[in-house]
Parts: C-alpha cells; structure tokens; sequence
C-alpha cells in the first residue's frame, strides 16, 4: 500500500464529495485509485495530487462561505441587501445538466436565512440579473444560457453578474465576447461582471504560465504517442509547455511534481481511452475538449463532482476505478 499518510489526508481533503449520494472517499478508496499506476511513481503522484486538491478541491463549506460573503457584499447589493436580492432577477435558464439548479438551491437556502429573500423574488425583467454556476471551462454552459437569454428574454439594459467558484480565463473570455456579440445583435446594453474564488489560467497565448495540464513532453509510451502522432497526422501536433514554471494560481510543488501528473495522467487516458467503450474522441487523455488537443487538462474539483474537463485518470469509470466518480453533464 501507498503512503497511509497521503492517503488518509487525501481522503480527509475530499471527504464531502457527492456527500449523500456515494460511499465517502476513505484511504482505501484512494489506495484502489493509486495502485492502478505503476508502483515507483504512486507515491510521488500521491503527493503531487494532495498538493494541488489542498488548492483547487472546492468543498461545501468554502462554498457556503463565499456565497453567503456575496449576499451581503456591500459593493454588490450597495448596502442593502435585502433590497437588492428583492429587486434582482436571479436566472435558472440552464439548458442542460444540473450544475445551475444545485447552486441555486445553495443560494436559495442563503438568501433565505441571511436576508428572508426567497430566491424568486426578483422581477424577471430587472435591470440587474445574476447567473449562477459551480465552474467554467470551456465557457460553452453560460455562453449558451445567456446567449439566448440576451437575445429572447433581456431587457433592452442589463447588468449581469456571474457568480461562479471558479473560471478558467479562456472559457471566462470565450463566453463574454459571444455575449457581448448576441447584446449588439439585438441592439441591448449588456454589461457583464464575474465574481468567483478562484481563477484559472489556460489560454494559448499564455501557454508557459498555464495552471491547467500541459507536458513538457511526449512520453515513451506506444499508446501515447500513436495518440499524439494521430493529432499531427490531423494538421495539430501537440503544443508543449517549456518547463520550469508551475503557472499563475502556483498549484503545484515544484516543475518535478507538474510534470509526473502530466505525464502519468496522459499515459493512464491514453490506456483508459483503448480500454473503454464509453469514451468519445473528445474525451482526450487530459479531459474533454473539442480541440484537437491532449486535453483540457483542469485540477479542481468541487464538492458537488468532477467535470470531464479533468483528466481521464480522476474520473473515468469501468475499468479504471476513478477516485472521483462522476456524475454525467456536471
């Protein structure tokens, strides 16, 4: 067995996971997760993937906290913030998945308590709205939701506040120009502001400072680099990260901890990838990602589940055994 150690901390660490729905995560959960690599790298990967979950595992308490921090915020609600959430249209306009509904239902309970506001109370043609989600990626959920919100439903003015755990600056981006796009296209004033806990960096342009998964190098593994060389043969060789640098949000120990999730995580999704049935091609070895890419390459997880934008290693089902088993459409 791996380091009791590292793994009880882990287990402690993401002890709430999909509390009430799975079994909770103990040490031999994660010690059936890491014995399916190869046993000289388990314990640096142990460490490793504590290190950065100490940084990126968003549980329910820490999300309890920053709403509830929000609701009263004296900038946001301008010092009345009973007034405000009355005055407000908070949307529940998600068009797939759950992820929108369950926040909701954690902001309601806030809202309730902290200011005796029920979460429907604003009109529904506020000149201030706020859309509310767990994490962007990719951008494509709140692209999608306000994007046709804006264009059908928005008033010809808005203020729109996303409230979110965490962005990633590519998906951040993506989803405020195509917002922006659908406002002028209909001829509305739409402004947009985020509020979040964490943010993330994973834009091309910024490559070298990316906190998502990017390897230094292909490793000397058959089905990997088949894996790569297919995306070459497609006209996308895989961009590589120079090394040395841990990224903006410093969720990582060091260039030697980085890399051995890089490299081990890309070589378990290229495996898991020939071993399941379930996968489709833009389930890459890194995580989901439309782009012909190794993978999005995310490393937060919230309390609520684990996005397929992760690496294939924390998630996957049968036959990996995954150490966070996921709900579909987040």
């Amino acid at each position: 067995m791996a380091s009791k150690k590292v793994l009880g901390t882990i287990a402690s660490r993401i002890a709430d996971y999909r509390k009430g729905e799975i079994s909770a995560p103990d040490a031999d959960h994660v010690n059936s997760w890491i014995s399916q690599f190869d046993p000289e790298v388990q314990d640096s990967i142990l460490r490793e993937v504590d290190h950065v979950l100490e940084r990126t595992y968003v549980t329910r308490p820490e999300v309890n906290n920053f709403l509830k921090e929000l609701s009263s915020h004296k900038e946001l609600t301008k010092g009345n913030p009973k007034k405000f959430w009355k005055e407000t249209s908070i949307l529940n306009i998600q068009q797939s998945g759950s992820s929108q509904k369950e926040m909701l239902q954690v902001f309601g309970e806030i809202l309730e308590k902290e200011h005796g506001v029920g979460i429907d109370a604003g009109p529904e043609n506020s000149n201030v709205a706020v859309y509310i989600d767990d994490v962007v990626f990719s951008g494509g959920h709140v692209r999608g939701d306000l994007v046709e919100w804006v264009k059908q439903k928005a008033p010809k003015k808005v203020l729109i506040y996303i409230i979110v755990m965490a962005y990633h600056l590519g998906g951040q981006w993506f989803a405020e120009q195509e917002i922006a796009k659908a406002a002028k296209s209909v001829g509305k004033d739409v402004k947009v502001q985020w509020c979040r806990i964490h943010e993330f960096e994973d834009r091309k342009a910024y490559l070298h400072e990316s906190d998502v998964l990017r390897p230094v190098q292909i490793p000397d593994h058959k089905l990997t680099k088949a894996y790569a060389k297919g995306l070459a043969d497609q006209g996308f060789p895989p961009i590589l990260r120079r090394p040395g640098d841990i990224g903006r949000a410093k969720l990582y120990s060091g260039e030697a901890g980085r890399n051995i999730l890089e490299q081990q995580f890309l070589i378990k999704g290229t495996e898991i990838r020939q071993q399941s049935p379930f996968l489709n091609q833009y389930q890459r070895p890194l995580g989901n990602m439309v782009l012909r890419t190794l993978g999005f390459g995310a490393m937060i997880v919230t309390f609520r589940n684990c996005a397929n934008n992760c690496p294939l290693a924390l998630w996957a089902g049968d036959p990996w055994y995954p150490l966070f088993p996921r709900k579909t459409n987040r």
